[in-house]
C-alpha cells in the first residue's frame, strides 16, 4: 500500500485525461468515488446499440465500463497506480439498459492480497435499486499488491 508521501491515485484526474483507449471511444466518464469505491457514466450512444429495434446497448460496453470502475476501485484502495490484469470478470445480466439512458457503474474493492484483488459491483441507468448487472472479479498485478 502508499504512503502519505507517494502518489495518491485520482480516478477523476485519470477519466479526464482519457483513461486509454477504449474508455475514451466509449465515452466513459467519471462519476463520483470513495476510499474502495468508484463510479463512473456510460452515456446512451446510438453506435453502441446491439439491435436496432430495441434500441438496447450492447453487453460488451457495459462490461467494459465495469471493468474499468472495479480496476479503478483497486488502485483507490491501494492508493496508488499499479499494472494489474483481469484474471476474471464475470456479469450477471439481470435486465437490459433502457434505451436513451446514461448507464451508472459502481465498483468496489473489498479485499486485496499480497497478489489478487478481489472486487464486485453494479450497474444501473437511474435506480441502483433496479440493477440491470452484477459483476463480482479478481484482478493480479505481476509484480504483486504489497
Amino acid at each position: 500500500m502508499s504512503t502519505a508521501a507517494s502518489f495518491v491515485f485520482d480516478p477523476e484526474r485519470f477519466m479526464r485525461n482519457g483513461a486509454g483507449g477504449h474508455g475514451a471511444r466509449l465515452g466513459l466518464s467519471y462519476h463520483a468515488h470513495g476510499p474502495d469505491w468508484v463510479e463512473l457514466g456510460l452515456p446512451y450512444d446510438p453506435a453502441m446499440v446491439g439491435d436496432p429495434e430495441s434500441g438496447v446497448i450492447a453487453s460488451g460496453p457495459i462490461l467494459s465500463m465495469m471493468d474499468m470502475a472495479t480496476s479503478l476501485a483497486v488502485w483507490l484502495k491501494l492508493g496508488d497506480f499499479r499494472s494489474h490484469a483481469t484474471l476474471d470478470l464475470r456479469v450477471d445480466y439481470l435486465r437490459p439498459a433502457r434505451p436513451g439512458r446514461t448507464v451508472i457503474g459502481h465498483g468496489q474493492c473489498y479485499r486485496i492480497t499480497r497478489a489478487i484483488a478481489f472486487v464486485r459491483g453494479q450497474a444501473h441507468d437511474g435506480d441502483p435499486d433496479d440493477p440491470l448487472a452484477h459483476v463480482a472479479g479478481t484482478f493480479m498485478a505481476p509484480e504483486g499488491y504489497s
